[in-house]
């Protein structure tokens, strides 16, 4: 059996907040969407009106990814799971202060093309543990036809093996799976 997942990348979080709440850590993926990003969440079921085919939602449970899904939710009536494994790629183990920290490890993540050096350990999540945990949580859903998963930017560009700056929020990508038997 195929199934058909719909990746769609959270809308626009509201990073200011973390900033102006100086959120470090996990608590930086508490932020909830704009205005701007709502609005892009109420759009994609609109521009994608073949969505209102899906069996039921998927969630990463990072709140702007929860948000999105909830609003595709009110639009569609469809179940909704929350995934914890669907979670955006893990650059610092919620260590870093700071937005350069963290783009300091992204640049050494791709400079190693997500897998570690021989011999060395680093504090960014490899491409592998990222591919593994996600092609689990998609596993679970091999039975249904078609699945809206509403995640992050990384999570789509390494699943697709896109480069992430490419992936839009809100943008919505087909991702195809035979269920083995």
């Amino acid at each position: 059996m195929l199934t058909i997942f719909y990746l769609i990348r959270h809308g626009e979080p509201d990073w200011g907040l973390k900033d102006k709440r100086n959120l470090q850590g996990a608590l930086r993926d508490f932020v909830p969407l704009t205005e701007n990003g709502i609005n892009q969440a109420e759009q994609v079921v609109e521009k994608n009106l073949f969505l209102s085919q899906c069996d039921l939602i998927v969630s990463s449970p990072f709140t702007r990814s929860l948000q999105t899904a909830a609003i595709i939710n009110r639009n569609l009536g469809l179940p909704l799971r929350v995934e914890f494994d669907l979670h955006e790629w893990t650059p610092d183990n919620w260590q870093a202060t700071s937005v350069e920290e963290i783009t300091e490890l992204w640049i050494d993540y791709m400079k190693h093309n997500g897998s570690y050096p021989e011999g060395e350990s680093k504090l960014w999540e490899t491409k592998e543990s990222l591919l593994e945990r996600t092609r689990k949580v998609l596993h679970k859903y091999l039975d249904k036809s078609k699945v809206i998963v509403v995640c992050h930017g990384m999570v789509i560009a390494t699943l697709m093996e896109l480069i992430s700056d490419e992936i839009q929020l809100c943008g919505v990508y087909e991702y195809k799976a035979l269920m083995n038997r």
